[in-house]
């Protein structure tokens, strides 16, 4: 039988910085993946609703939601695979692969095309996110203090590819053509996996070329304001700083041969057929998934209820009505009836095996499954920021830095501009100017040419006021997405010392302290976007700072609950189930994407669909928002209270004077 050979074990490796030069490798491979995957997120929902396909904002947060909830989903299977049958390895590189041909394909403009590009990123964020995350502690030996450090640096690669995404990906794709964007992403895929892969000079030589490539396009490719400027040459630096050290790093040794490998010390050809089999089957399944079989019955979504029996279900019941009617669209349909099923069998399945413990590891597992749910909650809220507050940030908040305005003078003249968001809500004529017009300019063939074409503006009294620029002097809205990926590039060292400050006197909150905390921040981020959604303009327009403000609070409190979260599980869970539990953490956090899309349908305000569909004036959208941001804030905080007050109880649960595992607990099996 013809097999393809990987080293038993891996062996130590030359060190910089005092970490294993293999580091630096996967920190250059993941950087590149998660450009990729989040510059294909940053331009996700304005692709669906300005793209070819033309959805209205439910049905293009409907897909979202079921895309963002698969790719959590798809790790868990990913890494049993790699554990039993490929190896972490080769897991790596054929999701790399698959994942390459989606974005390639994410740029075609056909609807099955589109939905079998998700499927290809779906899978193959299964294979390489779980896998490439564990060779890093394979780089290290059992036992060793330096293991957190390693993971810390990695996780800073993640969010670098993060930052730099939305600055390229989105700016090149929003301003000069949707598969550029796409085609981008596509690029970093494949230099992250050559990184992978490449002997050490060549991946020396690509780490080079890459990050150049990348340190001019951020400088030369955004907008022409302060903001974008300081916020480009930021991750510029960032990056030839950590290019710099990788190939230093490299120039004394590279990823070790070993690192990855299988645990039965070769992998079957027959096992990598099998694998690669069963991706064959799965691509089109999960296909009509995200689509909601859209694909196969012309646009009509199936879902399990009827509009009318979830209409009957719902009726007389005012806003919770709606929110109930809502909900039940949304888990009906396939993705969502699939996450449900899978949640209540899972989440059921812990339950009864919490029952069978003894009292120690009973409480923590109670602690863990708590902690878990208001975990879900967080991310729920969280991710709006691919969806709703990337169509705030689009529609409601001022991102042009004008050069002159309209004054008296100007009326009944026609004059020459760019059309900027500037223009939202004024009258051209006798014509409001709203952001399906300045769609239309931007789609149109000589749009597409000439990202800066100017058209004739016929000037009326109403549009006094009215500020002019150039298109450079926009920045793109996609743009807003890298805050939150900055802020923990500079904040989260901090968070770490501060955390080991703490508990060097003692004085570190416990985990659901630290989650009552995060949950607060993200309340008060909410009500910052609120506020400044309530303090707009007489157009409709936000001022930029709170929309800053308000992904910053985030990123907070986002570092007082992800580093804790697994780490908890891996201390509180008892060894027979900490595997499952993992499993339910990633499941929850896929729920929660389905949940994030679930709430984000509140702030559509596009009528109709397809064709049809088209977006009010800045006044009219500002409304919905503003209402989803206030409750969503309150119900943070009020989150964030419960968790607070039961926080003494859950710590007293934890029983931190018992052994770890606090023995394997079982009364029965």
């Amino acid at each position: 039988m013809s097999s393809i050979r990987v080293a038993n074990s891996a062996s130590e490796s030359p060190q910089v910085l005092g970490h294993p030069t293999g580091l630096f490798n996967l920190f250059f491979a993941e950087m590149w993946e998660r450009f990729s995957y989040y510059g294909m997120r940053a331009l996700l929902v304005f692709y669906m609703t300005k793209g070819f396909l033309g959805y209205n904002d439910g049905q293009a947060y409907t897909v979202y939601g079921a895309y963002t909830a698969l790719v959590y989903m798809t790790p868990f299977i990913g890494g049993l695979l790699a554990d039993r049958l490929l190896g972490q390895r080769i897991a790596v590189i054929i999701g790399g692969v698959l994942m390459a041909i989606g974005h390639l394909i994410m740029g075609i403009e056909n609807p099955a095309a589109f939905y079998v590009a998700m499927s290809l990123l779906i899978v193959g964020n299964g294979f390489f996110k779980p896998n490439i995350s564990s060779i890093v502690g394979t780089l290290y030996p059992a036992g060793s203090r330096k293991r957190d450090g390693g993971f810390t640096i990695f996780y800073m690669g993640v969010n670098l590819g993060a930052a730099m995404s939305p600055l390229l990906c989105g700016y090149i794709g929003e301003t000069y053509g949707w598969h550029w964007g796409f085609g981008l992403a596509t690029i970093g895929m494949l230099i992250g996996l050559a990184v992978f892969v490449m002997p050490n000079r060549i991946t020396q030589m690509l780490i080079g070329l890459g990050a150049g490539a990348a340190v001019i396009a951020l400088l030369v490719y955004r907008a022409n304001n302060t903001a974008a400027i300081l916020l480009n040459a930021f991750v510029a630096i960032c990056v030839a700083i950590a290019a710099v050290i990788a190939i230093i790093a490299l120039g004394r040794g590279g990823l070790p041969a070993a690192a990855g490998a299988s645990r039965h010390g070769k992998v079957s050809a027959k096992n990598v057929v099998l694998v690669l089999l069963g991706v064959a089957l799965a691509v089109p399944v999960i296909t009509l998934f995200v689509s909601g079989f859209s694909v196969v019955r012309d646009g009509v979504p199936l879902q399990l209820l009827s509009d009318e029996r979830i209409k009957s279900l719902t009726e007389g019941g005012g806003k919770l009505g709606a929110i109930l009617a809502v909900f039940l669209g949304e888990v009906s349909k396939p993705a969502g009836l699939m996450l449900t099923l899978t949640g209540v069998l899972a989440f059921g399945y812990l339950i009864l095996k919490t029952l069978t413990l003894d009292t120690v590891a009973r409480h923590r597992m109670t602690v863990v499954l708590i902690l878990i749910f208001f975990s879900m909650l967080f991310w729920a809220f969280f991710e709006q920021a691919g969806s709703s507050l990337n169509n705030f940030a689009d529609r409601n908040v001022d991102r042009v830095s004008e050069q002159t305005r309209v004054v008296e003078g100007d009326v009944g003249s026609v004059i020459r501009l760019q059309p900027t968001q500037e223009q939202l809500g004024y009258t051209n004529g006798d014509n409001v100017f709203t952001m399906d017009d300045l769609n239309d300019v931007r789609s149109s063939d000589e749009g597409k040419k000439n990202p800066n074409m100017e058209i004739d503006w016929t000037v009326s009294a109403d549009d006094v006021g009215m500020g002019i620029a150039k298109r450079e002097d926009e920045l793109a809205a996609s743009t807003f997405q890298s805050i939150n990926a900055i802020c923990i590039l500079i904040f989260g060292l901090v968070f770490t010392s501060l955390w080991s400050a703490l508990g060097a006197r003692g004085l570190d909150p416990s985990p659901p302290v630290k989650f009552s905390l995060a949950l607060l921040q993200l309340g008060l981020g909410f009500a910052a976007f609120w506020y400044g959604a309530t303090q707009h303009d007489p157009r409709g327009m936000a001022g930029v700072s709170w929309l800053i403000l308000g992904y910053v609070l985030h990123t907070t409190g986002e570092l007082c609950l992800s580093p804790v979260g697994l780490s908890m599980i891996a201390r509180l869970s008892p060894k027979l189930l900490v595997s499952t539990v993992m499993g339910a953490w990633f499941l929850a956090t896929a729920f929660s994407q389905y949940l994030a899309a679930i709430i984000s349908q509140f702030t559509g305000v596009q009528h109709g669909a397809g064709e049809e569909s088209s977006i009010p004036i800045p006044l009219e959208t500002v409304v919905g928002f503003e209402d989803v941001f206030k409750q969503i804030a309150i119900a943070a905080v009020l989150s964030s209270l419960v968790c607070l007050a039961l926080s003494p109880i859950l710590k007293a649960w934890t029983h931190p004077e018992a052994p770890e595992d606090g023995g394997e607990g079982a009364t029965g099996h």
